[in-house]
């Protein structure tokens, strides 16, 4: 009879009703007398799903099995009084609308406010008329319809925004890396080589303790390091001898080029990108390009992609130049240590070596760029 379900942080099934004669209703009293009572005042009413206890000790081991609707609740019991019962139900299901309705022959004013203090959401005299009785559960319940259908529609629209941000996400992760390919593949660069590098950097995002959703983001914002070549001529980009110096002034543009191209749009994909093009030619002791800064005034996400990407372009075979051994590779990456990487850096990614080559066998030149880097690290 129950049209469905929304779940509560892991405290339990808020039931969703199709009516309030549906609701599952426990009535809590030591005096078997008073249950029979008030089970036959609520079966003349049309209630079907009665529950009922006269330990108040297994109210809240009964509530977590069946998610009760409604508790009716007597005050003055042995064992637990039924103040203990509320204050045991408000402290354990703090997150969740439970009705309790209190019914009592206790009529003193302290009993009332420690009852309704204690979280119960209305309170009857014993004895009562029928009439009374079946009002105020109905419009307990009524209350309680509201609240479920409430927490209902924003569960659906929190899983609406949740799916259209994770869309959103996925463009913006696709789209950065077919402009990374795009830079990479006019060069004598293989799409491959995006793929290493850009889990290189990821990893090493990791390693340096800069947090998972940093690592993750690098792993597509590296991918568009040098997509600033797109605006290089090819007489320029593809020519096989050595640039002349002015030649080698216009291909130092390429990063401010691809700061264009990437923009400076305030999500934080396209910000790691930005800055991963713009200072990943910049160089620890401010000899690199285009704006000579040093040190830390080099943002992370360049720092780390600078190494990956010279550790890679160095061990990688290209037409024009045969694969440097690991060997000499770190050579290099060590006797540049402190020149143009940062050091800590330099002695993470050594550290981290296994892993790196990892990495690199498992995305080969020979392999043609799809376009999606599935995150590893």
């Amino acid at each position: 009879m129950l049209n469905t379900s929304v779940d509560l942080s892991g405290l339990g099934t808020v039931n969703a009703l199709a009516d309030i004669h549906d609701a599952k209703i426990l009535i809590v009293d030591d005096n078997m007398a008073n249950v029979a009572l008030l089970e036959a005042i609520l079966e003349e009413d049309d209630f079907t799903q009665l529950f009922s206890t006269t330990d108040p000790r297994q109210v809240l081991p009964l509530y977590r099995q069946h998610h009760f609707d409604l508790i009716l609740l007597d005050i003055r019991m042995p064992e637990m009084s039924g103040i203990e019962v509320l204050e045991q139900l408000t402290e354990v299901l703090s997150d969740d609308f439970v009705p309790v309705i209190v019914l009592t022959a206790q009529t003193d004013q302290e009993t009332r406010q420690q009852a309704l203090a204690s979280g119960a959401k209305d309170f009857v005299t014993k004895p009562f008329e029928d009439w009374e009785v079946l009002l105020r559960i109905e419009n307990t319940l009524q209350s309680r319809l509201f609240y479920t259908r409430q927490v209902m529609r924003a569960d659906l629209l929190e899983r609406e925004i949740i799916k259209s941000t994770q869309e959103i996400r996925e463009t913006q992760f696709e789209i950065v890396q077919r402009l990374g390919a795009a830079g990479e593949l006019r060069d004598n660069e293989t799409g491959a080589h995006v793929k290493r590098m850009s889990h290189m950097c990821s990893l090493l995002a990791s390693k340096r303790k800069l947090g998972r959703e940093f690592a993750e983001l690098l792993l597509y914002a590296s991918t568009m390091h040098d997509v600033g070549k797109i605006g290089i001529p090819d007489s320029i980009l593809l020519k096989p001898g050595r640039l002349s110096a002015e030649e080698w002034q216009i291909m130092k543009q390429h990063p401010l080029i691809g700061a264009r191209i990437i923009g400076d749009h305030k999500a934080k994909l396209i910000s790691l990108a930005r800055e991963t093009a713009l200072f990943h030619h910049e160089k620890w002791d401010g000899s690199g390009y285009p704006h000579g800064i040093a040190g830390n005034a080099i943002p992370i996400a360049a720092r780390i992609a600078a190494i990956c990407d010279v550790f890679d372009a160095l061990t990688s075979e290209r037409p024009y130049k045969k694969a440097w051994s690991v060997e000499q590779a770190v050579a290099v990456l060590e006797e540049e240590s402190g020149k143009h990487f940062e050091p800590a850096l330099v002695e993470l990614f050594i550290a981290n070596l296994p892993e790196i080559l990892e990495i690199k066998a498992s995305y080969l030149d020979t392999e043609v760029y799809d376009g999606w880097v599935e995150p590893q690290h």
